[in-house]
């Protein structure tokens, strides 16, 4: 379903890898008023390095969490934290801590919050930076919710709504960046390079708007 290529470049042959560190979020659409996201950390060792002749790598983090988030509102109405591998007997103790994500709007604003709930001695430093990798993915997938077949049943305050939830999360989506005062101004949402990209592999009109057709079509 998704390249599974790497997504690192090469290593260098002359250094010896001392730590893995993998993120991985998922989400799913779990009917049309709800999200689920999934996401994972797990931090590992290489074979040998903590016990001698050992062939297999070692993890020593693997967290998974679970959220589920209302459409479109979009505030966390379930999360669930599960700890597969940890260094400590009590690391588990904070797992039920985490259920004060629900009620949290995961757009601007979640990141800081996230911070003041569970940052250093209040939460698991692996878990929240995890949380902090999750939130844009629910964000993205507000765009993906509904087919680009559909997004014409959209009222002017419902598009307005979703293109807002990202004003200022980088540089592109600067409150006072060109990108924002083109769509305060009216204009109609650029197909992203990606898009572009793929569909002028696939022989579609890059220009004809979405849904595009083929070039070769009427």
């Amino acid at each position: 379903m998704f390249d599974r290529g790497p997504i690192l470049p090469p290593d260098p042959e002359s250094l010896d890898v001392l730590h893995d560190r993998e993120y991985r979020v998922r989400a799913f659409k779990a009917g049309d008023d709800e999200l689920l996201i999934r996401g994972a950390v797990r931090d590992q060792k290489p074979p040998g390095l903590y016990v001698p002749d050992d062939p297999d790598p070692l993890t020593i983090h693997h967290m998974q969490v679970d959220l589920r988030v209302a459409f479109p509102s979009p505030e966390i109405v379930g999360a669930d934290v599960v700890f597969e591998s940890h260094p400590h007997d009590s690391c588990p103790r904070i797992v039920d801590h985490y259920h004060h994500l629900v009620g949290l709007s995961i757009t601007r604003g979640f990141t800081h919050r996230v911070r003041e709930l569970f940052g250093g001695p209040r939460g698991c430093t692996h878990t929240t930076a995890l949380l902090q990798a999750m939130a844009p993915v629910a964000v993205q997938c507000f765009w993906s919710m509904r087919p680009p077949t559909e997004r014409v049943e959209l009222d002017a305050n419902q598009r307005e709504a979703m293109w807002r939830m990202n004003i200022g999360s980088c540089h592109v989506w600067a409150p006072d960046g060109e990108y924002v005062a083109a769509f305060e101004g009216g204009k109609e949402p650029e197909l992203p390079v990606f898009l572009r990209r793929r569909l002028a592999e696939r022989g579609l009109d890059v220009g004809a708007g979405w849904p595009a057709r083929r070039t070769a079509d009427p």
